[in-house]
């Protein structure tokens, strides 16, 4: 744990006891009033990069939940329209995310967005095999991961 998470989760418990009360609502209230006294502190300073993942974070949750909105009107109007014709299919996606929890939390995000699934990664760990409802346009697809979700991950991550 980086020095600025510890502090600002110390800052948390601080704040807790002297409000009397160990809930949930003042570790919470704790950890913002820490983050925003650390951020004075610590400004300029090498540790700065933990207060730009944050902003980052609530980015891309945002983005991802208007991207499962989306995703979930597609998948019905495929699903319900008269004479649709689906075009399922497996496409290989090349990673730029290395490590395994980097790995891991692209597949999931992908298999939670409603018409894709993740299915396996290659030996290697660059290739990752996504099933898609809809892989009429697969290039579309791989732009569509890289952009939405693979970059502003990574950004967060490291």
């Amino acid at each position: 744990m980086s020095r600025p998470v510890l502090w600002n989760v110390l800052l948390a418990l601080f704040w807790a006891f002297l409000g009397g009360e160990l809930t949930a609502v003042s570790l919470m209230t704790g950890f913002v009033v820490g983050f925003v006294i650390l951020w004075f502190v610590l400004r300029g300073q090498p540790e700065a990069t933990y207060f730009r993942r944050p902003p980052r974070f609530l980015r891309f949750v945002g983005s991802f939940l208007v991207q499962v909105v989306v995703a979930n009107l597609r998948v019905a109007r495929q699903v319900l329209a008269p004479g649709a014709l689906l075009r399922p299919g497996i496409v290989s996606y090349s990673l730029s995310a290395k490590t395994d929890t980097e790995i891991s939390l692209l597949a999931n995000l992908i298999t939670l967005t409603p018409g894709t699934l993740s299915l396996q990664v290659s030996e290697d760990r660059g290739t990752l095999y996504i099933h898609a409802l809809d892989a009429s346009d697969p290039d579309g697809l791989r732009r569509d991961i890289e952009r939405l979700l693979e970059r502003p991950l990574l950004e967060i991550l490291r």
